[in-house]
């Protein structure tokens, strides 16, 4: 059974982009996307997805809020959070304060992307050595 994974996005092309990815592997199935961290709960309620892949910088809630709103419904989701650029250093912490296990920037490797969801999917954490925190941590 693939890994099923929820995309949220601001950005269509970005969602877009890593559908495609996602759609180039058998292990890996994107069962949501959402345009903005509001619609995140509901989505993650319908679909219960393994891995949910958290935009940081949205309009309507950030990634950080919507962390935090659907952690406190459901505290067994795996979130990572991702980044178009390197944040304030006190991002990736807040990333974690609120529960996310991981947190990566946009401009990184695709292959690394895939294995870092099949990592978080299986229990592991993706913190990208640029946000100053310890990937095993």
């Amino acid at each position: 059974m693939p890994i099923k994974v929820l995309i949220v996005d601001d950005h269509a092309l970005f969602r877009d982009t890593l559908k495609v990815l996602f759609a180039t592997t058998d292990d890996i199935a994107v069962v949501a996307e959402c345009s903005d961290g509001s619609q995140v709960t509901a989505a993650a309620a319908c679909t219960v997805p393994d891995v949910v892949l958290m935009d940081l910088q949205m309009p309507i809630m950030t990634g950080l809020e919507a962390t935090r709103e659907l952690l406190a419904a459901q505290p067994h989701m795996r979130v990572v959070v991702l980044t178009g650029g390197l944040s304030p250093a006190s991002a990736a912490s807040e990333a974690r304060a609120v529960g996310a296990v991981g947190y990566l920037l946009k401009d990184g490797n695709a292959d690394e992307l895939l294995e870092q969801v099949r990592t978080v999917a299986f229990g592991g954490t993706a913190w990208s050595p640029a946000a100053g925190l310890a990937r095993n941590h």
